[in-house]
């Protein structure tokens, strides 16, 4: 009691001494050199703008007198209208092509290449004549059957392809060939731990492309892609070539008829201003909207925000603890009322054998997983554990063996001892039971984390979204975080993210859950905030898979350890038994080393 008093004295104290001090007034630094520059550039505007506006030759009366013009006008619509159907059958075309490049056709990809390669060469210019001149080399199109004389109906070309139709399909191909480079490339920058995440939650493919990887991919494409559609939209004078009154042909017309050329391109000009002024104020608000859950995307509020949220999480951390009823888990409900029993799955694993090229990882494992048990694997870097971990799952395909969940395999079908992989939708399908939370989270950063939870039980399960949404913020409560329902994962510290990931896996009820070094990417601080979650679920009836280094938390939640070196599994048994009396020297090697 006397200290208490004692510090308190001591704290007014100092705070009465910090109010009788004078407060000290802070001078910014001074750069006389930006100031210099600042000078500069204004004066170089204002001799810009009296030059311009004060030459009698730049025709303004002119151009005022032709700006808003029906021929103008009219012309002004022609090139919005090429800028937009090029924009938009090119991005279609450029996506499906980019998807192809991507793909696992080797022929579809060479093909996509080979589209890219040709009208990539071709000047605009070129392709406009020879779409326009289509009719010299055929003078019908038919649709049939190849190599027979059956049709569905054939056509006139040059009745088929007008001058307007010829100059949308050279801007579509020109466009599409530049866009599918830029989307390959937005999505090749998509970490691969997000179409692992996407695909471990057993999202169908279509899912994982245009939920998962493109509106991330879009963060990266959205700049270059608008360039392109820039440069369309000021490209779209090539089409002058086949007469179409688009704004440049226009000009021309007109100021080879009065002479008054400067004027008349100012016209033009300023109207490409504008039209480029409108593109970069929509590039802007869609980045926004790509943009969220990144940091420096939400404007100046966001710091704000930013440091209360930090200010929040002293606050969650101390709830952790207080999670599931033992020996139950959750099924519905926004109060956590509706329960029953789990029935975790038997993991049979048989002979597993993993190869990468010409490197064996795993050697013949075989190993039987109890249902409702807690099992962890341990074991030096480069041992195989964390490759069998995705061999469970079939994230990682086996060469030889089998592995089944209650007697069930998830990336294949036996017949008479043979086995035949299943496609991937069948495999999302199965894989649906097996939860897996990764050491680095792969958590969707563009959702936020009630998104992230919901998104496979909706999207997989089937289930109605306000029930997913009612669902997933029990889960919340129950890892200590129901305060960051809206929270995107970049505002949360890296416990508290991997409490997410558990909350995502758990929220599709599987029957298995596998854990890849769930506290490795985390600081010692924060490994105990994802051990105590885990630690609760160890007695949930979920069957539990843990690789991780963290021996004394191996000691204390497993049922049984397991010792792997170079693909092999050395030793198994009771954590006493391991960890105190361990009976193959290689495990008493590595126990001394890290005990």
């Amino acid at each position: 009691m006397n200290a208490i008093t004692l510090d308190t004295s001591t704290s007014r104290l100092a705070e009465h001494k910090a109010q009788i001090q004078p407060q000290r007034r802070v001078v910014p630094a001074r750069y006389p050199a930006r100031t210099f520059g600042t000078v500069v550039a204004a004066g170089t505007l204002l001799m810009i703008a009296a030059s311009v506006l004060g030459n009698p030759k730049w025709g303004w009366p002119v151009f005022a007198q032709w700006f808003f013009a029906e021929p103008v006008i009219v012309s002004l619509g022609q090139t919005l209208l090429l800028t937009a159907l090029g924009t938009l059958f090119g991005s279609l075309l450029g996506t499906t092509i980019a998807l192809a490049r991507v793909s696992g056709s080797p022929l579809l990809a060479w093909l996509a290449w080979g589209y890219v390669w040709l009208f990539r060469s071709i000047p605009l210019i070129v392709l406009l004549l020879l779409l326009n001149n289509l009719g010299y080399l055929y003078a019908t199109i038919s649709l049939g059957v190849p190599l027979t004389d059956f049709r569905f109906g054939s056509w006139s070309t040059a009745a088929l392809i007008s001058p307007f139709v010829a100059a949308v399909i050279g801007l579509t191909l020109n466009q599409a060939a530049f866009s599918s480079e830029i989307i390959r490339g937005g999505i090749l920058g998509v970490d691969n731990g997000q179409r692992e995440a996407a695909a471990a939650l057993g999202l169908p493919r279509r899912r994982q492309i245009f939920g998962i990887v493109l509106p991330q991919a879009m963060r990266s494409i959205l700049p270059a892609g608008f360039n392109e559609i820039i440069n369309l939209a000021k490209g779209t004078s090539v089409v002058y070539i086949l007469a179409l009154p688009e704004l440049f042909y226009t000009v021309q017309v007109i100021y080879r008829r009065n002479l008054e050329v400067v004027p008349l391109l100012m016209v033009a000009t300023v109207w490409y201003l504008i039209i480029l002024t409108v593109l970069s104020v929509i590039q802007r608000r869609i980045e926004r909207r790509f943009s969220r859950g990144v940091a420096g995307s939400q404007g100046a509020g966001s710091f704000v925000r930013s440091a209360r949220i930090s200010l929040r999480r002293i606050d969650s951390s101390a709830s952790i603890t207080r999670m599931p009823v033992r020996g139950h888990t959750l099924v519905r409900g926004d109060t956590g009322s509706f329960h029953r029993p789990v029935k975790g799955g038997t993991v049979v694993i048989e002979g597993a054998v993993k190869r990468f090229g010409d490197l064996e990882v795993l050697k013949g494992v075989s190993l039987t997983i109890p249902s409702g048990s807690v099992t962890v694997i341990i074991g030096q870097s480069g041992s195989g554990k964390s490759t069998l971990l995705r061999t469970i799952n079939h994230l990682e395909p086996l060469n030889a063996g089998l592995i089944s969940i209650d007697g069930k395999l998830i990336g294949y079908r036996e017949d008479a001892n043979i086995l035949h992989e299943l496609k991937e939708a069948e495999v999302l399908r199965r894989r649906v039971d097996v939860g897996m939370v990764f050491q680095s989270f792969n958590l969707f950063p563009h959702m936020t984390v009630l998104e992230n939870i919901v998104e496979a039980p909706v999207h997989v399960r089937g289930r109605p979204r306000a029930e997913a949404e009612a669902d997933a913020r029990v889960l919340l409560t129950r890892v200590g975080l129901s305060d960051k329902v809206d929270a995107y994962p970049r505002q949360l510290s890296g416990g508290q993210q991997q409490r997410v990931a558990i909350a995502r896996a758990l929220a599709l009820r599987p029957k298995v859950l596998l854990f890849d070094e769930p506290t490795s990417a985390l600081d010692p601080e924060l490994v105990g905030e994802v051990l105590g979650v885990i630690r609760e679920l160890a007695s949930s009836g979920t069957t539990l898979i843990i690789v991780t280094h963290e021996m004394g938390f191996a000691r204390e939640v497993a049922d049984t350890v397991v010792f792997m070196d170079q693909g092999r599994i050395v030793e198994r048994g009771t954590p006493e038994q391991v960890f105190s009396r361990p009976v193959h020297p290689r495990t008493a090697e590595f126990l001394s080393k890290v005990l």
